[in-house]
């Protein structure tokens, strides 16, 4: 019998290379996401339900969760959606600061909150994409930062407080990827080989992680590509 899997950031990047994972994985998937232009081919799949969803606007993301989970089980909560913006902290907007932190921790509070009765119910898992920059100072990335800290700070609370009822919850820790993520900065990943992850090695780890023995739990999974360069934006 097929699981079943929410997602963020389906749309694009990783959180659309996870969605191709799970559905080889025969997982059924809601994937959640403000623009589906570039996954027409996710709308192909049968088991792929497309969620145009707003995750900023609470009432909203409520709504839809408690619909969807409603008479059914749910098995994976992946909460992938980011967003990033960078320069010195007294340079960026008010609304990009407060957009972080809404996006990259507020919203994978709310959905777990909504979902993890399911999740207890079903003994599931909850995939968080945080960062690298979750362990580390980030100078013209102090907000981004703080967010991905927040939330590694959040899966590590959280999978004590649930790992009695069988849920496992993993943080997953990614260098910079070959994703729209840096479309707010000066600066880009390196399109040297070996200088940049891309989606697919996200999707890998994700495979790896819903694959380990039931008997462990991976609490965190630090993904680097072997050579460590990015670059200036032309």
């Amino acid at each position: 019998m097929s699981k079943t899997a929410i997602l963020t950031g389906a749309s694009s990047g990783i959180g659309k290379a996870i969605s191709e994972v799970l559905l080889d994985m025969d997982y059924e998937v809601f994937g959640i996401g403000r623009d589906f232009s570039e996954a027409e081919e996710l709308a192909l799949r049968p088991s792929f339900h497309r969620v145009e969803l707003d995750l900023l606007n609470t009432s909203e993301v409520e709504k839809t969760i408690r619909e969807m989970s409603k008479g059914r089980g749910i098995d994976l909560l992946v909460n992938c959606a980011g967003v990033g913006f960078y320069g010195l902290h007294e340079e960026l907007k008010v609304k990009d600061i407060s957009a972080m932190v809404r996006t990259n921790l507020e919203v994978p509070l709310l959905l777990t909150n909504l979902l993890l009765r399911k999740l207890k119910e079903s003994k599931g898992t909850i995939l968080n994409i945080a960062s690298v920059t979750a362990q580390q100072s980030n100078p013209h990335g102090a907000a981004y930062g703080a967010t991905k800290a927040g939330l590694l700070s959040f899966s590590k609370s959280l999978f004590d407080e649930a790992r009695k009822y069988g849920v496992k919850v993993t943080t997953i820790l990614p260098d910079m990827t070959d994703t729209n993520l840096y479309r707010n900065a000066d600066f880009e990943s390196s399109k040297e080989e070996n200088a940049r992850l891309l989606p697919a090695d996200i999707s890998d780890a994700v495979k790896y992680i819903l694959q380990a023995d039931p008997h462990m739990t991976i609490t965190e999974f630090t993904v680097r590509p072997q050579l460590h360069r990015i670059e200036k934006k032309p």
